[in-house]
């Protein structure tokens, strides 16, 4: 119950945020608008998406970052308060269209491009290259005392473990319901719900024994964590892709051309790197996303 009341007060504040950011600000004309979502590797492709724009083009770019979730960002964009932000097939596919989440990468990209563009004058992107999946993690020194490698096998043991997930993973379709339906999965107790970026911590220093990461966390080898496979592909993939403004694309044909000069340029390694440039070395995200395009040409 507790649970149930935090995340109701959760969604009506978010609710109201999204209110804000439709409704509040001045109107602009040469200067476009990057947002991203609340954590690190959002952190680092709204600004490899900004600098990129800053770099092939002459507009002027203003930072919205840091906004709290995938439905914040999508109403943000779809009020005109952002005119492009990263977002992920997967979660466009279930958390913003509500549908199944089942399909391949192809298959899935096609139909989140055709329905953005159908239902809310959306361009989706390329991909930029890596899939950022969901991710069931244990410790490095349970999966291999236990000799684990995938979900089913972890199943036998979670009745005496406790698990850990974000906010948004208890409530997507493509989240916490459907894995334990679909690997049966019981837990020592209700899951702790935490920020994304405190899930890792807390696994490390045995605060709960399971989680669901990103599979593109900097932080998985840094701290000795597993990564389970997804025998029964639970999870459909999450190819990271610019969402931009069908609007604002019509008046700076430009900054389509310069965004995809991205396509295909980071892989999952490249994005693991990243990731740990920011949060296991504290390096400045900014910095580090100069580096990255200078070392690919861009």
């Amino acid at each position: 119950m507790q649970t149930s009341l935090a995340w109701g007060t959760i969604q009506i504040v978010t609710t109201l945020a999204a209110v804000c950011l439709i409704a509040c600000g001045p109107p602009r004309a040469d200067r476009i608008v990057v947002g991203c979502k609340d954590f690190t590797e959002q952190l680092i492709l709204g600004e490899m998406l900004a600098q990129q724009i800053e770099n092939k083009t002459h507009l002027a770019v203003e930072r919205r970052f840091y906004l709290a979730g995938s439905y914040i960002a999508h109403q943000a964009i779809l009020g005109g308060r952002i005119d492009i932000y990263p977002e992920y097939t997967g979660t466009a596919l279930t958390a913003i269209l509500k549908e199944n989440p089942e399909g391949d990468r192809e298959l899935v990209y096609k139909r989140v491009k055709e329905d953005y563009g159908r239902q809310f004058n959306l361009v989706v992107g390329p991909p930029l290259g890596f899939n950022d999946t969901f991710a069931i993690i244990v410790r490095g020194e349970d999966a291999r005392r236990l000799n684990l490698k995938t979900i089913s096998q972890a199943a036998q043991y979670t009745p005496q473990w406790r698990a850990g997930f974000g906010y948004e993973f208890m409530e997507r379709p493509d989240g916490y319901q459907g894995l334990v339906r679909t690997y049966k999965l019981k837990f020592a107790g209700p899951p702790r719900i935490m920020a994304l970026g405190l899930l890792t911590r807390a696994l490390k220093e045995k605060q709960v024994d399971l989680i669901a990461g990103n599979n593109t966390d900097g932080l998985i080898p840094a701290l000795d964590l597993a990564v389970l496979e997804d025998d029964r592909h639970y999870f459909p993939p999450y190819e990271a892709v610019p969402i931009m403004r069908e609007q604002m694309i019509e008046r700076h044909p430009e900054l389509k051309a310069a965004v995809e000069e991205l396509a295909g340029k980071i892989s999952d390694d490249d994005m693991r790197q990243l990731n740990y440039a920011v949060d296991g070395q504290q390096r400045d995200a900014k910095q580090v996303v100069r580096e990255f395009l200078r070392k690919k040409g861009l």
